[in-house]
């Protein structure tokens, strides 16, 4: 006879949904796993943000995120567990830059574009010498003030507006769709971290130092993000797991110790449920728990990009040789954002033929109203991007092959204060429905090993409480 199991339901087929679901059924103990789980998923797609698709006569460039941070041992520990361990590879050594009357190589030295040093300042032509001195005065300055959980605050009381503007915000800003004047401190772990010294720079120069020996900094398949979320799939299916696409969660109700998850055409029972999708997508099938957790939810804001990936060709490429791309300021922006030069960043990314694949975004958090990009065409979003790239670099740039991809209100936007939110959510699911859990990148970071540390630990929690219960489900 068959030993009952307890149901968890994960909401989300994301890279957090697709983690958790697969740490559920292969615990990282070592074992053996006692639960049921299903993974529901409102999409044909299976992935969230991440999604690798042919282009340019390769068989994998990524429309999403590209890499995850080596540096974050989940990551890199679960892409070997699915058996990626011989398809990862990491960037090459070319180096980036910022675009501000010209193209500056990024200095050595920075910390999520907060100087360790002020040497590397002194020699890079980004910063006037104004800046450079004010940047350097930082560590005889008093402890920081009251910086009200905003990145764009505490930057610019202990470096000021120049290393804000040029470095901080366009790093920070570009990996999050943010204006960082109203992000939240809390929700940058590198850089939160920094705080708790006196000085932001000797603190800085001391993490730094003890992650030399690390190694790369990021890593990914060479077949792309989507051999990740592939190989979770593959895992979770092999170990009895269901996944569900086109399935829309439209509420969820608590009967009792147990939960009942209604959808357009079925419904079923569920003992614990971890919630992975956008909150504003989650706040409507919320709402029969708690009113105030879903108006919680309804009023996160998301921010739009647009990914933009070309094979081109022109007669000065080579002008970038060495580089693998650069971060636009906001005060030398016009749409685009960045741009990256994939066939220098990945090995794996040349054409072969002189060609080269460069990925570029537009579209952030503070864009004026009228600047709704993802609402562009095809043809307009390409001659953006070429028209603004010859005015960045000088050189004439003709697209050969072109994909746009849209991320609509993709990017969370943490406010100052998310964190304590996140304990407001949270503390209401504690008292409401106690079997229901919330994780992903609307709650506690954007980017993927976030997001699979996030799971892991969502699902250790699910895991323990199953066993401390006893809670069976035939």
């Amino acid at each position: 006879m068959n030993e009952p199991r307890a149901h968890v339901v994960v909401i989300g087929a994301g890279i957090t949904g697709l983690t958790a679901a697969h740490r559920l059924l292969n615990p990282l103990d070592g074992s053996t796993s006692n639960v049921r789980v299903t993974v529901i998923e409102s999409s044909s797609h299976i992935g969230g943000k991440i999604r690798t698709s042919p282009f340019a006569g390769l068989g994998g460039v990524d429309e999403g995120p590209d890499s995850y941070l080596a540096r974050v041992p989940a990551a890199g520990r679960l892409a070997r567990e699915v058996g990626l361990t011989t398809s990862l590879t990491n960037p090459t050594d070319a180096h980036a830059s910022v675009m501000h009357g010209g193209l500056h190589r990024i200095p050595d030295g920075l910390m999520m574009g907060v100087p360790t040093g002020a040497m590397s300042l002194a020699r890079s032509g980004l910063l006037t010498w104004r800046g450079k001195i004010r940047a350097a005065l930082e560590p005889v300055l008093p402890s920081s003030g009251d910086h009200r959980d905003s990145v764009g605050n505490f930057v610019r009381q202990r470096f000021g507006r120049e290393v804000h503007e040029l470095l901080v915000d366009p790093l920070v800003g570009g990996i999050y769709a943010a204006d960082t004047t109203n992000f939240s401190l809390a929700t940058v772990p590198q850089l939160a971290d920094l705080t708790h010294g006196r000085s932001v720079l000797l603190t800085a120069r001391r993490r730094r130092a003890a992650a030399t020996s690390s190694g790369p900094v990021f890593e990914t398949p060479r077949s792309g993000l989507g051999a990740l979320t592939a190989a979770l799939t593959d895992s979770v299916r092999r170990r009895g797991g269901d996944i569900l696409t086109e399935t829309p969660v439209t509420a969820i109700r608590r009967e009792g110790h147990t939960y009942r998850i209604e959808t357009p055409t079925s419904s079923l029972d569920a003992d614990q449920i971890i919630v992975t999708s956008p909150a504003a997508m989650s706040a409507s099938f919320l709402r029969p728990l708690s009113s105030e957790l879903a108006d919680m939810l309804a009023t996160s804001e998301h921010a739009s990009v647009v990914m933009v990936t070309v094979r081109a060709t022109g007669s000065d490429l080579a002008r970038f040789d060495g580089m693998s791309g650069y971060l636009v300021p906001k005060p030398d922006q016009r749409r685009v954002t960045a741009a990256s030069f994939g066939s220098n960043k990945w090995a794996h990314w040349n054409p072969g033929d002189g060609s080269m694949i460069m990925r570029v975004s537009l579209g952030r958090d503070g864009a004026p109203t009228h600047d709704l990009v993802h609402e562009w065409d095809d043809d307009r979003l390409v001659r953006q991007v070429v028209d603004e790239m010859r005015d960045h670099t000088g050189v004439d740039i003709t697209p050969v092959e072109h994909r746009v991809t849209r991320w609509e209100h993709s990017f969370p936007q943490y406010r100052p204060g998310h964190l304590a939110r996140v304990a407001s959510m949270e503390a209401i699911l504690m008292s409401r429905a106690p079997g229901v859990r919330l994780a992903g990148a609307s709650v506690r970071g954007i980017g993927v090993a976030s997001c699979i540390t996030q799971a892991e630990s969502v699902s250790a929690t699910v895991s323990a409480t199953i066993a401390d219960t006893g809670h069976l489900r035939d």
